[in-house]
């Protein structure tokens, strides 16, 4: 796999504590949008992030932001083939 699978059309909005995260970046994870080790043998892994204080985080969901793991509205313009979940 080199393209991730896309896990949703729309960010995960979430409020956060303070910690660390590890991203889902290959969309096969049962956890969205945290990793559950479903990318093994992908070729993609997880992306970890340190949250240093409570807050609201916008996940992508698409897999495919330029801002990973954030949400930067490349949803809205991947094609419609490309539209898998």
């Amino acid at each position: 796999m080199t393209e991730p699978r896309i896990a949703q059309r729309r960010p995960y909005v979430t409020d956060m504590k303070a910690g660390k995260y590890a991203w889902c970046a290959c969309g096969q994870s049962k956890n969205q949008p945290f990793c559950d080790g479903s990318h093994r043998g992908s070729g993609l892994g997880p992306i970890i992030v340190e949250i240093p204080q409570p807050k609201k985080i916008v996940w992508c969901g698409c897999k495919h932001s330029h801002d990973k793991p954030f949400c930067d509205g490349t949803h809205s313009r991947l094609p419609p083939e490309s539209l898998d979940a």
